[in-house]
């Protein structure tokens, strides 16, 4: 895998796990408490954590 997978890689698991937590979060606040919040600090926190972790270790079950 070159550097350039890995890093496209890296930005689609960040915007695809920033956009399904946002979603999350919207609904159950709106279902919940019955306003519709998205918490970005979150979304954005779990984005990226997600969006490093999960190809690093891809990256290294493919090396082995």
């Amino acid at each position: 895998m070159n550097t350039r997978q890995f890093l496209l890689d890296v930005a689609l698991t960040i915007l695809v796990t920033f956009g399904v937590t946002a979603a999350v979060t919207y609904g159950y606040s709106l279902v919940v408490h019955g306003t519709g919040i998205i918490d970005w600090e979150t979304a954005f926190s779990l984005a990226l954590v997600l969006g490093i972790v999960l190809p690093l270790s891809r990256l290294r079950s493919r090396a082995k």
